[in-house]
């Protein structure tokens, strides 16, 4: 069997569950890989088959969303001749990740192809959103389409939508509380983090940057770039993570029990979505990092509060189930 997994490499969540899922699906048949987007630290153990510029948004500075340098960046005729040039005729098995030139290419050739994703949740309405209607939704709906869908969230809101994959190494861990606090913010810049996590009660933070290449220390502070492993323990025995509005990390850390707080960018409707679902379980949001968050964060850092979930390993299970329903039946007996 022969079998594609386009993967989104716009942050570092889709390539993290990717580290999860492809040797999964390696058990089944060849894998090629395929990445598009420029905004991923986190890189896959596999050789790649195809790598493309995609359409990725650029984390700004100022907790949102750089739209000069995503305009900059933006290639749609190169889009456009990726997705027309794809050969896909010689996969038995297409698999998405929320990626888009596998997406339309497959649309474009007439063939059907699974979405294996946190955002393919949002095709049900049962999924929480804010009640005002944002133009996101079309990005939900257009940017990645599939013909099938199998997603995961905080919970399961409909009969397609499992919890968080959980890769093995966290699940691995023996986590502790050495009393620090792990940062991952992406959308701003660390003199702005360091200008008000000074402010908080006195306690120890590991910030992790996209934009640093050395650590370096202010205070109490700690700014480490980003790396999977120093990350994965620094998380492992803090007290909390504060961490935007994305899905994979305030989930592994949900599951390690540990106290998580999030700050979903500016002007980002998923990232919205994603706080929505996890204050409903009990998760603290806050809106921004400025000097009115300070209370907040002293507040979250007094309180004793850690959500319980249960999040299973279902992974082996999902996979299985989505190659026997969704591959060609004559790859599938071969």
């Amino acid at each position: 069997m022969k079998i594609l997994f386009g993967i989104q490499g716009t942050g570092n969540g889709h390539i993290s569950r990717a580290r999860e899922v492809v040797p999964l699906l390696q058990q089944y048949g060849e894998v090629d890989l395929l990445i598009s987007g420029t905004e991923a630290e986190v890189q896959l153990s596999q050789p790649l088959k195809y790598r493309f510029h995609g359409f990725s948004f650029v984390f700004g500075k100022k907790g949102g969303v750089d739209k000069w340098s995503t305009y900059r960046r933006m290639d749609l005729w190169q889009l456009r001749r990726d997705i027309r040039q794809l050969p896909l005729k010689q996969y038995d098995l297409i698999i998405n990740d929320f990626e888009p030139v596998s997406a339309w290419a497959c649309k474009l050739q007439g063939l059907s192809s699974v979405s294996l994703s946190h955002q393919c949740s949002f095709v049900s309405p049962k999924t929480p959103r804010p009640s005002r209607w944002n133009y996101a939704e079309w990005l939900f709906k257009y940017y990645s389409p599939t013909t099938h869908h199998i997603g995961f969230h905080f919970d399961r809101y409909d009969d397609f939508i499992h919890t968080p994959v959980i890769r093995s190494e966290i699940r691995r861990l023996q986590p502790t509380n050495k009393g620090h606090y792990t940062v991952y913010l992406p959308a701003y810049d660390d003199r702005t983090l360091v200008k008000y996590l000074v402010q908080t009660t006195g306690v120890e933070w590991h910030i992790f940057s996209k934009r640093q290449k050395k650590p370096y220390q202010v205070g109490n502070i700690h700014i480490f770039p980003v790396d999977n492993q120093m990350f994965n323990q620094s998380m492992a025995n803090c007290e909390g993570l504060l961490t935007g509005g994305g899905f994979e990390g305030p989930a592994e850390a949900l599951y390690l029990q540990k106290k998580v707080m999030m700050v979903p960018m500016s002007d980002q409707y998923e990232q919205r979505c994603n706080a929505l679902a996890a204050s409903r379980l009990g998760v603290s949001v806050i809106d921004s990092i400025n000097s009115a968050a300070v209370p907040h964060i002293n507040n979250w850092i007094q309180s004793n509060d850690r959500v319980q979930v249960n999040f299973p390993d279902e992974t082996a299970q999902i996979i299985d189930g989505l190659v026997k329903q969704y591959a060609r039946p004559q790859a599938v007996l071969a």
